[in-house]
């Protein structure tokens, strides 16, 4: 069996997901005008030189401190309630147009995101994606946020947690594709036998040179609604599933589709 994973940000969708739904989370009241501001310079330097670990990290503190206390069941609902407005604006057609054909050619697609699994699972849904593993904050008993991470997807771990896959499910990842623009997802396309490089920050656009990846502009924007996946595909996704422990006091996420009926 052979799989194709996507990253979400700048590859999927044009800007950071979480970013994307700083609005949302204002209109709310969850957020400050400031903390807006905030975001959108860290947007701009993102967009600018790409992302490294150092402002990863500091993007990713921020963004706990910021979410403690917060409802894990009303993050969901402002998402679901809110995805189609946020994010059709800056979604890639050519993105769309690759997970459909992975899918018609019998391939798990997976979405595998740093960003929080209450976004990405939603957006998985709605573009007929297999599964998704993505960032997994803590919850308390009350179901608000600690401030603490089970489990943190993003570099080595994200490689980590395709290794883990692949052993459980029998993926063949020599026959495989991954799809990023960051070179903090390089451990990632080094685990695939075909690993593309989309829209690349200029430390993966070097490496990409060397290795002779192949190299892929997305810049077209499509509306979702224009481009849902039929029906059948939606209703046949599968609630999330453990993946298990990465690394030492690290959890793992999974949440995946089984494709048991043949294709229409």
């Amino acid at each position: 069996m052979e799989a194709a994973f996507f990253d979400l940000d700048k590859t999927i969708i044009a800007t950071s997901s979480v970013i994307a739904f700083g609005g949302p989370f204002y209109r709310e009241g969850l957020i400050a005008k400031r903390t807006i501001a905030r975001g959108i310079y860290a947007q701009f330097v993102y967009m600018l030189v790409g992302a490294d670990e150092s402002k990863m990290e500091r993007m990713r503190e921020s963004m706990l401190r910021l979410t403690r206390g917060w409802e894990q069941a009303r993050i969901r609902a402002i998402v679901e309630d809110t995805l189609e407005a946020t994010l059709s604006p800056i979604i890639y057609a050519e993105a769309l147009e690759l997970i459909a054909q992975h899918n018609a050619e019998g391939r798990t697609t997976v979405i595998i995101s740093s960003s929080p699994i209450e976004v990405v699972e939603p957006l998985a849904r709605h573009l007929g994606v297999d599964g998704v593993i993505a960032t997994r904050a803590e919850v308390d008993e009350s179901g608000r946020y600690t401030g603490e991470l089970e489990f943190y997807a993003y570099g080595p771990h994200k490689a980590e947690a395709i290794r883990e896959l692949a052993l459980r499910d029998g993926l063949d990842l020599a026959a495989s594709y991954a799809y990023s623009d960051s070179i903090t997802d390089l451990p990632m396309l080094e685990m695939v036998g075909h690993p593309v490089v989309v829209n690349p920050d200029r430390e993966l656009a070097r490496v990409a040179r060397t290795r002779e990846w192949e190299v892929r502009k997305f810049e077209r924007p499509v509306r979702l609604r224009d481009r849902m996946p039929a029906p059948s595909r939606g209703s046949a996704l599968a609630a999330a599933a453990a993946l298990g422990t990465v690394g030492a006091g690290v959890g793992g996420y999974l949440w995946l589709r089984r494709r048991t009926a043949p294709a229409s």
